[in-house]
C-alpha cells in the first residue's frame, strides 16, 4: 500500500495542479501541498491543503482538508471539503489521488451551490452571485497566500 502511495505522489507531482506536493512530517499517508485555482474568485491566492490517506487505501478513499480559510460554499469553517468523489458511496478503489486533486481543484475553479456544507454560502451563490463573488475575493485577499511564481 505505502509503494503504491508513493508511485500516486509522483504522479501527482507530474500532472503539476498542485505546488509543493509532499508528505507531511515524513508520512507518506498524510501529504500537503498548495492549489492555485484558476478562476475568480479564488485566483488571487493559493489554498494550502492536506490529503490524507487511509491505512486501507485504496479501498477506502482518502480525505481532502483545506488548511487555509476559504469563503466557499463546499468548505466548512474547518477545512471539509463537500467531495462526492471521496465519499465512501462514491469511491472506486481504482481511483488515483491526482484525480482527487484535480476535482478539489474543480471545485474551487466553480463553486456549485448543490455540493454544499455551508447553506449560507450556496444561498448567497444562488441569490447575490455579486455579492459571493466579491466577498470571496475579498476572503481570499486577507487569508489565502501569495500565488508561487510559475
Amino acid at each position: 500500500m505505502a509503494g503504491r502511495i508513493a508511485k500516486e505522489l509522483e504522479e501527482a507531482r507530474r500532472w503539476g495542479g498542485a505546488r509543493e506536493l509532499r508528505p507531511l512530517d515524513g508520512n507518506v499517508l498524510r501529504w500537503g501541498g498548495l492549489l492555485l485555482p484558476n478562476n475568480p474568485p479564488y485566483n488571487g491566492g493559493a489554498f494550502r491543503f492536506e490529503l490524507t490517506f487511509s491505512p486501507h487505501h485504496p479501498l477506502s478513499p482518502p480525505r481532502a482538508r483545506l488548511c487555509t480559510s476559504i469563503y466557499h460554499p463546499g468548505v466548512d469553517a474547518e477545512g471539509h471539503v463537500c467531495q462526492p468523489l471521496t465519499s465512501t458511496q462514491h469511491w472506486v478503489p481504482s481511483t488515483r489521488a491526482t484525480q482527487v486533486l484535480q476535482d478539489l481543484l474543480l471545485l474551487l475553479d466553480s463553486p456549485d451551490p448543490q455540493r454544499v456544507l455551508r447553506q449560507d454560502l450556496a444561498r448567497e451563490l444562488r441569490e447575490r452571485p455579486e455579492l459571493f463573488h466579491r466577498r470571496a475575493e475579498e476572503h481570499t485577499r486577507l487569508h489565502a497566500e501569495p500565488r508561487p511564481e510559475p
